[in-house]
């Protein structure tokens, strides 16, 4: 009985602190429309801060909760909205998830960066450890006891706030219609500013509180996927009910602890189970509850997209073939091999085009596919040992299908979910699948076989060989990935083109008018997703051959979530957005950082200096996400229609062209290096439509006749003196108006 009062009041407290967590989530998406993910990231923040004020700098503990509950945690909702979350209106969910997803991986590299996560940390019970009381032979320590009655309390407060107080009415008037409540004379982005402070407050009082309890290290990755198991909670109550947002808190710990507390302790299942037990109430929570009416009409976004034909797309694929190929001629061996990972992770991108960009449909999970496919053709595509292992290809094709199927197997409970909710699904999948499978060392027997998952914690995967083609050779495997890049992107472009593609298309726009006309909703959206599994199940093989060795670290959710966001980033709705987002994850970051990592190490004095450079790109990176919301169609939107404008600037295109020849002369004669020329044409794409644009004003303005001079253009002071030029007039100043002295009127030199 002690035993079962014990693990009560443990997993009662745990429930306290998730249910302050999910209650700040229920407060900000009530009243902005926006599911916060980086709510786990501000608490993280927020209790690194607070560790900083009392152990590094030896405040009063009661002065540092004050400082960080009382302003910190307030500023910095108040902060995001104001500069980030208000300007979200009108965008798509993918847009709003992964402007908060940026938000979150921008403030776990800002911690790791302050705060060195190879030293421990730990955060002292409020009133110690030693304060405590015994109730019936159960030890109830002080800090349990204020996570008991800050929930209540919290819960209550919002409670009273939404139903009974005019702010709250006004907080949740701010998202359903904010046209109507400023013609009420109020102010929503006031009302939206408050309830993102509070939400922000109730993070890091939950942060705060958690930290102890866990009894383990303050790390920031594990930190924030730890407030994260809140979300399970938050949608227990749909993002709506405060009292149902605490009881499922409370159904949360309860469970939680009582899995440590009852089932067997041998082995690793327990705790893995345990780790993963939030994520799977997520995902049988968000399946079992019911969902909203399909949307009837199209809601317009900002979001614009233009589909490629099957012959541009041929071309174009055709070009980047040949332009890597002369690329791979610039670069030393570790650099094909870093670019061959990078074309990999653009591979697992496109499966986020066909997917995301075409269907709408969303995945915040896709290297947990890749994960799968790594998994079955690391067991069934090995042949050889030692250093004459090779990868085959009937290894690669059955982790595809098996792939396929598991995408297909994941998407079917999940069927009836759509924007939010299926997005929170597929992260419950990743979340399980990286603490469930492939924490799993142990071994097992099955039909007189024994096998381990994952062996040593590692997958060691050789290169594949397909007849005389073997990937070992770091150009070879660059140039098959590159090849099979450009045969999905035909692929995938022939498929938008097709009486298929046209439904995905529908389905995005108004799922309940595609229904209506006869199309089967559930049959698109299980192939689209088992399309989508198989191509980055593909890409996480050849990113698993490539990288040689694998663990379980390669495919943690923040890894899919970066993803992600680079391809939004970099337009989500286009072949080339996967691309470059793929590249921007496997090459630029890593590349950037490494090389900062490399010269820290070679000069001592200047460490310091490229270890903040270092850190500064991965934040960059994030900050790149939170301004997607301003240009949700992604920057290649605005390329590609930059340089729409530069047909009639022939001259500029032609110019550019030369340019590029003359780099690459100059790289191939090794007068510059590889990645300088990689960034001067970088430089030369970015720029050409800046100066044809320059080109074409200033043709305009030359071919302009006389008479239609400030008819078809602005009548400015240039076209003034040149009409005096042309007319033989002399040519006259621009007035200048006279201050006038008080009483007076002003008067013209």
């Amino acid at each position: 009985m002690t035993t079962f009062l014990t693990y009560t009041i443990l997993g009662l407290v745990l429930g306290a602190v998730y249910s302050i967590a999910a209650s700040g989530l229920v407060l900000t998406y009530n009243t902005s429309g926006i599911f916060n993910f980086a709510h786990g990231a501000q608490a993280m923040f927020g209790t690194f801060l607070f560790w900083q004020f009392t152990k590094g700098w030896g405040w009063p503990v009661w002065l540092a909760a004050v400082v960080v509950i009382g302003v910190v945690g307030p500023a910095m909702g108040a902060a995001l909205h104001a500069v980030i979350m208000k300007g979200l209106r009108d965008t798509a969910d993918v847009t709003k998830i992964i402007v908060t997803v940026a938000v979150m991986l921008g403030a776990v590299y800002l911690a790791h960066w302050a705060w060195n996560p190879d030293e421990t940390r730990t955060v002292d019970m409020f009133f110690g450890a030693d304060a405590k009381l015994t109730v019936a032979g159960v030890v109830i320590r002080y800090h349990e006891i204020v996570c008991l009655v800050a929930a209540v309390a919290i819960a209550v407060g919002l409670r009273v706030l939404f139903t009974r107080s005019r702010m709250g009415v006004v907080m949740r008037g701010s998202v359903d219609d904010p046209d109507l409540l400023r013609l009420n004379g109020h102010d929503p982005e006031r009302a939206a500013m408050l309830s993102w402070a509070l939400g922000s407050t109730l993070a890091v009082i939950a942060g705060v509180l958690v930290v102890p309890i866990s009894g383990g290290a303050l790390e920031a990755n594990a930190l924030t996927l730890l407030v994260i198991d809140a979300f399970a909670a938050a949608m227990f109550g749909r993002l709506r009910s405060i009292p149902r947002t605490f009881v499922g808190a409370m159904v949360l710990g309860l469970a939680a602890t009582y899995v440590l507390a009852y089932l067997p302790s041998a082995g690793t299942l327990t705790g893995n189970l345990r780790v993963s037990l939030p994520m799977i109430i997520l995902f049988v929570v968000l399946v079992v509850l019911p969902q909203d009416r399909l949307r009837g009409a199209a809601i317009r976004t900002r979001e614009r997209y233009r589909a490629p034909t099957v012959r541009s797309a041929a071309v174009w694929g055709a070009v980047l073939v040949g332009v890597v190929f002369l690329y791979s001629l610039l670069l030393e061996d570790s650099g094909v091999t870093t670019l061959a990972l990078g074309m990999t992770f653009a591979i697992i991108a496109l499966s986020l085009t066909v997917l995301t960009g075409y269907a709408g449909e969303l995945n915040l999970a896709p290297l947990s596919f890749g994960a799968i496919a790594t998994i079955v053709a690391f067991h069934f595509g090995i042949q050889g040992t030692g250093l004459d292992a090779r990868l085959n290809v009937q290894g690669v094709l059955l982790a595809v299908a098996f792939t396929a199927l598991v995408g297909g197997l994941v998407a079917l409970p999940a069927l009836r979910l759509r924007g939010l909710y299926l997005a929170l699904a597929t992260m419950a999948f990743g979340v399980f699948l990286s603490n469930m499978v492939l924490r799993d060392t142990t071994e097992h027997e099955l039909f007189g076989m024994k096998f381990t998952i994952f062996p040593d914690g590692a997958l060691v995967v050789p290169p594949l060989k397909i007849g005389p083609l073997d990937l070992r050779n770091g150009t070879t495997a660059l140039m098959t990935a590159t090849v099979l890049f450009a045969v999905l992107a035909v692929g995938i472009a022939a498929l938008r083109n097709s009486g298929y593609g046209r439904r995905l298309a529908a389905m995005k726009d108004s799922p309940a008018a595609s229904a209506m006309l006869g199309q089967n909703l559930v049959r698109l959206k299980l192939s689209v997703f088992m399309i989508s599994a198989a191509i980055a199940g593909l890409g996480g093989v050849l990113m698993s051959s490539a990288t040689g060795s694998v663990a379980q670290e390669t495919f943690i959710i923040t890894a899919s979530l970066g993803l992600v966001m680079m391809t939004v980033v970099a337009g989500i709705g286009y072949i080339s957005g996967a691309l470059i987002g793929g590249l921007m994850i496997g090459v630029g970051a890593h590349v950037l950082v490494g090389t900062f990592t490399d010269l820290a190490l070679e000069h001592e004095a200047a460490a310091p200096i490229y270890t903040a450079l270092g850190n500064l790109v991965l934040v960059a990176t994030a900050l790149v996400g939170m301004g997607v919301g301003k240009n949700p169609s992604g920057f290649v939107h605005d390329i590609v229609e930059s340089y729409r404008g530069l047909r009639a600037a022939k001259p500029v295109l032609y110019g550019g062209a030369a340019l590029g020849v003359l780099l690459y002369a100059l790289a191939l004669a090794d007068v510059i290096g590889a990645w300088t020329f990689a960034i001067a044409a970088l430089c030369v794409i970015m720029l050409l439509p800046v100066v044809g644009r320059m080109v074409l004003e200033e043709g305009r303005r030359r071919a302009t006749p006389l008479a239609l001079v400030g008819v078809d253009e602005p009548y400015t002071d240039e076209l003034r003196a040149r009409l005096d030029r042309e007319l033989g007039l002399p040519v006259t100043h621009r007035p200048v108006p006279i201050p006038a002295t008080k009483g007076e009127a002003s008067v013209t030199a």
